[in-house]
């Protein structure tokens, strides 16, 4: 029986402390960030390709604040602290925690990674964060999103038309 509980903690500070000694020991620290409102195939692919990068995957997870001002007043679906949990679950996932921020310059000035992972069609150069990690001599790398995924996509087919099943109910 696997008996380990996922870590979820409150604040980067918590999640900083989490992960000093395994730091000490010169083990490489990956960070990234999102909504993961509703966790889908995409977002496994990109965790999984982040973890590849290092040895720790540290993911800060929007809080609900946030999400509303980034995805809209209907967002998000699930409460940052059910969020937080589902993410820390994942076996690649080292922790999580809720960040309050827009975006993540914050935390990363205080976790100083080694590698801080972005997914999308950005280039290094025109992210805010950037400049906090290559001062504390980390790199950004992005990673592609799966195509076909998307949070927003899965939502306007649950809430689309009813279509009628082949006994007449919806």
């Amino acid at each position: 029986m696997h008996s380990d509980k996922p870590k979820v903690f409150n604040s980067v500070e918590e999640a900083s402390q989490h992960i000093k000694p395994i730091r000490e020991k010169g083990k490489t620290l990956v960070t990234t960030n999102g909504c993961f409102d509703l966790v889908h195939a995409g977002h496994i692919q990109y965790l999984f390709d982040a973890a590849a990068y290092g040895d720790i995957l540290i993911v800060g997870i929007n809080a609900d604040s946030t999400v509303k001002k980034l995805k809209g007043a209907q967002r998000p679906i699930q409460k940052d602290a059910d969020r937080a949990l589902l993410i820390a679950s994942l076996k690649v996932v080292d922790c999580t925690f809720i960040f309050k921020e827009y975006d993540p310059r914050a935390f990363l000035e205080i976790l100083k990674p080694d590698i801080h992972i972005k997914g999308g069609d950005y280039t290094p150069e025109e992210l805010p964060e950037r400049s906090i990690v290559e001062k504390h001599g980390g790199k950004i790398v992005i990673v592609p999103f799966a195509p076909g995924y998307s949070t927003s996509s899965i939502i306007k087919k649950i809430t689309g038309p009813s279509v009628p099943t082949k006994n007449g109910t919806e």
